[in-house]
Order: structure tokens, then C-alpha cells, then sequence
């Protein structure tokens, strides 16, 4: 029966924005704290105000600063860790070093490491680029509600007139996301510890109740997993937890102490996609007042459960939070009117909000002033999203004539981005045709063995490093100097030869086998390519969070393909003409390449990875003219895209190894092909690894300790292997000792003739007092090695 229609909590929302701020301003005072020059209230300071300009700026593109509209998705390192913070939920091994709860020092602690203490691991949070600090959970870990840090911000705000919304990793997800710590018993699982954490998320929910806290986000994004929608199929687990965090009924709210709760679900849909709507459906008869869907990679709720929406709100999100492509705002208000006819007839609301949080894309549009013409009409980043969202509430509540000039714009960019030269190139097009399988095929891995051990004559155990050394002021001062023309091009050129000199000598000082040129001509390992692609375009300011103070510039991928000339052979013939050692030619690989960029959203991924790995194919050929017969093909996001329901994994395995292969497969039988992963959960994956058929991989290791090297002994992975033994991700320099016990830990799992030792990944954002010192610590656990072996034969 029809319900009285309800007022949405409110009309438009965002899951989040970008937190580093518009000109980069918290990684620059994040890295002058961690460096000593500034103090820990000049941090705050900054943040703040990085935080101020983001809600004026929300609040301005049309967000309502009064009744929660607002994100308060405050981090300055990541959002799990702030989560964990929350909830004082510290490994054991820190018990020592951070005895009470865990304010700013004891965070960057966590985050970062020190002599003694290896920091938190990293991984990909689902399936981006971003990463997270994995929390570690024992049956002993002790979870105690410490919300001063959420209530300092909210306050601080609160008191510019913006209601800001804190958010949290909701509790299914935070223990969806953490992994059992090293000292747990076999079989622990940290969902076990479900009802521990829902106690403290309830403390601090009621405290921050008491501050003031209209609202709370909890997100519970990993309902959107294989693990997630199996934890919630069982009908009452997510009723259960919610029913304890939620309010009971609207009029209990203020003597409950509570702020109401929005419970956003990105990512794809939660639950049984077989059943979409019924996750929602029992947040809101548990008492959430908001409850969110993704509309983009998920799917509207069915008609069967919108009516457990009785007075709540249901956030369609259905603005891409993950590329920068305008939205179709015709075909979107369309739908959203639809969806809006059933919510209200159930007795709900409808609010207008974006799929996932605008952390994952840049700023704004309007800062990029050199991209190619016809690019910026088809474009919206965070800022123009958040129009787009506020637009489209606009269209909800007055009607598509209240938007017709936007509608108009909207068709019109669409209409002009379709029939522009470059989005299709027949050529291209003929070239992929005319495939087969014979182009993605190698020579048999034991016969490229051979004629690779005659041709480089490495020793036993090889070490090397994964391809970039650390990227000075000298040398991002040279390349803006070039940039913005204060130097001439031979001038710049001069430098990096200089560079590239100096990089080589220091490598074989430090005795590593395998040498690589330093990258010091490359600002990104995507955003290179991208400068030297047809069909890309990078930008000037489109910077993107990876972790921490770190972030990327993502280019943008709009039209087909190709490769005009060679790029990386002179750097890299160059650098090998300094030595006799090997030298590794340095690419990266098709995923990668796309999994860094904003991809186009008007023909399969696959298409473009195929497009891609021919440009990389042709490169490759001019490597090896060139007489380099190691060649590294980086695919480190080969896990990222994975997709997160396991019915979706095997089509995007397939054509995601087959367009690494088809890069490769004109390499000859004695050019040694290398492949490098980082920061992912590799054991779901080691079947497509394999199946790279590189001849090495190197992949992430140290700060799990090596847990990948019994998978792939498991496994059967019989080609050359480099766990990093050497955690680049902290400023910690390992002992040898500590280098010497993790390559021990690997030749118990592994062949010492399959085995290298390198770092996890590239060195390009580490100093060089640190870096020297850590490698020369690998080499000489690599030595130790070498003669614990010979005493053995």
C-alpha cells in the first residue's frame, strides 16, 4: 500500500573527496612533520585547514552544510588505519611502543615503522589503486573505543557552521579487511571477534552522539566481496550488528545519545547479486536511517525489498566515483526517477549520491590547462561530480525541465566524444584482427632456461632491484626546469645522462648482479607511457591518493592506441654501454598501464589492453635491437582489477594474461622476460602468475614476511622467483640480519636455483642514505647465502 512520501534525509551526498588537498597542501605538511620540520600542532593546523577548504568548496558546488550532507572523511595516511585508531585495536607486537590509545605518533608508528617495529602491510583496498594498512587481529587483540580524534575534527568544524558526517570503516568490513595476526591460532579468523568490535563501535557512536554528531557513515563496502555477501547471506549477521548500532526508532535518537547512521555498500552490489536490495533492506529494519546503493557497478534494489525501506533514505549512487568521464545525465535522471516512483510508493526516500567516495579521482577539471582541446568538455573530476550529483537531485525534485540546459550539455559533449577522430583507428583495429594464438606463445620454459643462463652467466641467487632509484629535488627540479623551458632539451638530456652514470657506478659498488638505468627521465611508470602513447593524455594537476603522502597522476586514456617512435631504448641502451653487468630494460605492463589510468568507458578493457600491449610489443622488439637481453615487464596491478565476485574473476584472468603475453611473445628465447607484483593478496591469483609465463617474478614479500613463498611452493611454481626481502614502503633500513632471515625463510620454500633477491618494489620515492645502506644489507645476506649453499655441496 502507498506510504505518506517521505522527505529524503538529504536531497544530494558524496561518499568522501579527495583529502590531500587541491594544491597537494597535507602531503607536503605530512612529509615536513615525518622529516622534523614541523611539529605535530603545525600538521593539525594544516590539515584543518585543507579540511575547511573542502567543505566550503562541497558546500559551494551545492551540498547542504547543515543536515549531514557533508563527508567527514578525514584521514592523514588512510582510512583504515584511522578506523583502527578508533578502536585502539594495536597488534601486540606495538604493545610496548603504544601502551595507550593511539593518537597521531602512534598512527604514523603503525603506518610507518621504525627500527624495531615493521609497519602494518599494505594492500589494495577492493579493486583500485588505493591502498590501505591492513589491520591484524588475534583472539587477545583489545578493542577500546578512543573517539577523540573524530570528535576534536567534528567540533573544530562544527563550530564553522558545516554539520560534518565522521566516517568509519564499518565494523563488518574493518574485519573483512584485517587478516589474522602472526601469533593467532591456526584456523582464527578475525570476523571471530565481531562482537568485541561492535561494542566499541557502539562507545563510540554514543560518544560521539554526545558531541554533537547528527550522522555517522559507516562503510561496509566489503559487503560488495565474495566474503562479505556470504557473511550477509545468512539473513540476520548484518540485522544483528546494525539492530546494536542503529537506533531502535526515530523519536529514541537523542535519549539513545546516537547520531543516525548512513551505511553506504560500493563497490559493485552487496550481498547476493541474486538479490539485490535485500543487504539495504535490513539495515533499514535495523534502524539505519540512510542506506546506500551502487547504481554504477551494482544494480538498483529489486521491488521485493524496497519496501523494508519504510522510512528511510536510499542513496542511489549513480555518479562514477572511479573514472572522470561526464555523466550521461539524461539516461541517469531517467533512471533515477523510476527508482524514485518505487522507494516512495514503499514508504522511503530517495537521495541522489555518488557510487563510492571521489578519493579515487583529482580535484577538479578546471585546473588542467594544457590538455588537448577536445578533452575537458567530456571530463568531470571531484568537483564536477559533485555538481553532477546536486544537479541530478535537482532533476529529482523539480522535474527533468528544472535541468534542461545541463541535460542539453550533457548530450551534447557525448554526441561530440563519439564522433571524434582517434577514438577509433582502423588501423589499430586491422592490427588486433589479424591476431592469433601463435602471437601470445614463447618457447618452452626449459629451453629459454638454458640459452638465458649461457647468455647472462649471473651466480647463484641474483640480486637486483625492481627498476627505479630514488627520484631527488635535483631531479624533479631538472624536469620542471625542462618542463617550463629554464633549461634547453640537450641541457636536460645532459642531466639525466649524468644521472643515469651516477646510478649505474653506485650499483656496481654495492655488487648487485643485475643492474637497471635508475628511471630518472620518468615522472610515473604510467604517466611515462602515457606522454609517449597516441589515444592518452596526462594531466598537470590530476593528483590521486595512492597511501599516505603518496599519489599519482593517472592519465587519461580516450581514443585507440599507438606507439610512434621508441622512447625507452635510448635511456636504457645508454645505461647498459656504462657496464658489463646485465642490464634490465624497464616497461610497464598493459594492465598496469590501464589499471593507473582513467580508462575509457566506450569499449571493453580488454580492447584497450590489447592495444596497449602491441605498443609495448614493438617496444620490446627495439630492446632487444639494442642489445638488451633482460627486459621487465611490470604488471603490479595484475591482482588490483581483479574483479570482486569470483563469477566475474575468469574472463578477466584471461584476457588479462593474455595481453601481458601478447607484449612478450616476440621476445626471443634468450631474452630473460621479468614481471614484477606488488601489495596485493597474490594466493587467489598464482594461477594467472604462472601463467604469465615469465621467466622471473618479482613480487611484494617483506612486510607479510615472505607468506607468499609457501603458496607458490604449494603451488608448483617452478620458474624464477624474487620475493622482496627489503620493505621500500617504510623509511626503516633492515638489518642484514633481518635481510638474512627473510632470504633463509624463502630457500625453505623455494630452489635456490629459482630464487632472487631483491627489494618489494622501486626506490624511486626513498632517499639514498637509507636506500644504500638497505641495499648493501641485500647484497651481502645474498652473499651469506651464496656460501651457506656452497658449503652445503
Amino acid at each position: 500500500m502507498s506510504q505518506q512520501p517521505l522527505t529524503p534525509a538529504f536531497a544530494s551526498t558524496v561518499l568522501g573527496y579527495p583529502r590531500i588537498g587541491a594544491a597537494r597542501e597535507l602531503k607536503r605538511a605530512l612529509e615536513a612533520h615525518w622529516a622534523g620540520r614541523s611539529s605535530e600542532e603545525e600538521l593539525h593546523v594544516a590539515a584543518h585547514a585543507v579540511q575547511s577548504a573542502d567543505l566550503r568548496r562541497l558546500t559551494d558546488l551545492g551540498l547542504d552544510p547543515s543536515n549531514g550532507a557533508l563527508p567527514g572523511d578525514v584521514a592523514y595516511y588512510d582510512q583504515v588505519l584511522e578506523t583502527t585508531a578508533a578502536l585502539t585495536a594495536v597488534p601486540e607486537r606495538f604493545a610496548g611502543a603504544i601502551p595507550g590509545p593511539v593518537d597521531t605518533a602512534a598512527a604514523f608508528l603503525l603506518a610507518r615503522g621504525d627500527a624495531e617495529h615493521p609497519a602494518l602491510e599494505l594492500t589494495k583496498y577492493f579493486d583500485t589503486n588505493y591502498h590501505y594498512l591492513v589491520p591484524e587481529i588475534s583472539p587477545s587483540t583489545t578493542f577500546v573505543a578512543n573517539p577523540d580524534r573524530l570528535v576534536q575534527v567534528l567540533l573544530a568544524h562544527q563550530a564553522q557552521g558545516h554539520a560534518l558526517r565522521p566516517t568509519l570503516v564499518g565494523p563488518l568490513s574493518y574485519l573483512l579487511l584485517a587478516k589474522a595476526a602472526a601469533d593467532a591460532p591456526e584456523g582464527f579468523d578475525p570476523v571471530d571477534r565481531l562482537d568485541d568490535v561492535v561494542a566499541a563501535y557502539a562507545e563510540l557512536l554514543t560518544q560521539l552522539g554526545a558531541a554533537g554528531a547528527q550522522w555517522v557513515q559507516l562503510d561496509e563496502h566489503a559487503l560488495s566481496t565474495e566474503r562479505g555477501a556470504a557473511l550477509a547471506a545468512d539473513g540476520h549477521t548484518v540485522a544483528r550488528v546494525y539492530s546494536v548500532l542503529a537506533r531502535a526508532a526515530e523519536a529514541g535518537a537523542e535519549s539513545a545519545g546516537r547520531p543516525r547512521l548512513f551505511v553506504p555498500t560500493g563497490y559493485g552490489s552487496a550481498g547476493d547479486p541474486a538479490r539485490p536490495g535485500h543487504v539495504q533492506g535490513e539495515l533499514a529494519r535495523a534502524g539505519v536511517a540512510a542506506v546506500h546503493a551502487d547504481l554504477v557497478r551494482g544494480v538498483a534494489p529489486r521491488a521485493q525489498y524496497l519496501g523494508d525501506l519504510v522510512g528511510a533514505t536510499l542513496v542511489g549512487g549513480i555518479v562514477n566515483s572511479r573514472n572522470v568521464w561526464r555523466n550521461d545525465l539524461r539516461a541517469s535522471l531517467d533512471a533515477l526517477i523510476s527508482l524514485q516512483a518505487q522507494v516512495t510508493s514503499a514508504g522511503g526516500a530517495l537521495a541522489v549520491g555518488t557510487a563510492t567516495s571521489l578519493q579515487h579521482v583529482p580535484h577538479t577539471v578546471s585546473a588542467e590547462q594544457n590538455l588537448p582541446a577536445h578533452l575537458p568538455q567530456w571530463l568531470a573530476f571531484a568537483d564536477e561530480k559533485v555538481t553532477e550529483v546536486a544537479t541530478l537531485a535537482r532533476g529529482v525534485a523539480e522535474g527533468a525541465q528544472a535541468i534542461e540546459q545541463e541535460l542539453g550539455q550533457s548530450d551534447a559533449a557525448r554526441e561530440a566524444r563519439a564522433g571524434f577522430a582517434g577514438t577509433r583507428i582502423q588501423a589499430v583495429r586491422d592490427r588486433l584482427a589479424a591476431l592469433g594464438a601463435a602471437d601470445l606463445q614463447r618457447s618452452d620454459a626449459a629451453s629459454r632456461s638454458t640459452a638465458q643462463a649461457a647468455a647472462l652467466g649471473l651466480p647463484p641467487l641474483p640480486t637486483t632491484t625492481i627498476g627505479s632509484f630514488p627520484q631527488t629535488g635535483q631531479v624533479r627540479t631538472a624536469r620542471a626546469d625542462a618542463r617550463a623551458g629554464r633549461i634547453s632539451e640537450a641541457e636536460y638530456h645532459q642531466f639525466l645522462r649524468q644521472e643515469i652514470a651516477r646510478v649505474v657506478e653506485l650499483q656496481e659498488q654495492l655488487g648487485l648482479d643485475v643492474l637497471v638505468h635508475g628511471e630518472p627521465e620518468r615522472n610515473d611508470m604510467v604517466q611515462y607511457f602515457a606522454e609517449h602513447f597516441d589515444g592518452y593524455a596526462p594531466t598537470e594537476f590530476g593528483w590521486v591518493q595512492s597511501y599516505g603522502s603518496r599519489a599519482t597522476r593517472p592519465a587519461i586514456l580516450w581514443g585507440d592506441v599507438t606507439r610512434p617512435e621508441a622512447f625507452t631504448v635510448p635511456w636504457i641502451s645508454y645505461a647498459a654501454s656504462l657496464t658489463n653487468k646485465p642490464l634490465k630494460g624497464m616497461l610497464t605492463g598493459p594492465v598496469t598501464i590501464l589499471a593507473w589510468s582513467f580508462v575509457r568507458d566506450d569499449e571493453p578493457l580488454e580492447v584497450s589492453a590489447q592495444q596497449v600491449a602491441l605498443a609495448l610489443r614493438d617496444e620490446i622488439e627495439d630492446l632487444q635491437d639494442a642489445g638488451i637481453r633482460i627486459i621487465q615487464v611490470d604488471e603490479p596491478a595484475l591482482r588490483e582489477l581483479l574483479p570482486l565476485r569470483a563469477t566475474d574473476q575468469a574472463d578477466y584472468l584471461r584476457w588479462s594474461v593474455d595481453s601481458f603475453r601478447l607484449a612478450v611473445g616476440g621476445a626471443e628465447t634468450a631474452t630473460q622476460i621479468h614481471t614484477h607484483l606488488c601489495y596485493s593478496e597474490f594466493g587467489e591469483v598464482l594461477t594467472a602468475i604462472d601463467a604469465l609465463d615469465a621467466d622471473v617474478t618479482s613480487i611484494e614479500a617483506a612486510r607479510s614476511r615472505m607468506e607468499v613463498t609457501a603458496d607458490l611452493a604449494s603451488f608448483g611454481f617452478s620458474r624464477g622467483i624474487g620475493p622482496g626481502v627489503y620493505d621500500i614502503h617504510s623509511p626503516r633500513v633492515p638489518s642484514q640480519a633481518e635481510v638474512a632471515e627473510l632470504v633463509d625463510i624463502a630457500l625453505t620454500d623455494l630452489s635456490p636455483h629459482q630464487l632472487w633477491i631483491n627489494p618489494d618494489c622501486g626506490l624511486k620515492t626513498r632517499g639514498y642514505a637509507e636506500t644504500e645502506a638497505a641495499l648493501r644489507h641485500l647484497v651481502q645476506a645474498a652473499q651469506l647465502a651464496r656460501t651457506a649453499l656452497a658449503a652445503r655441496v
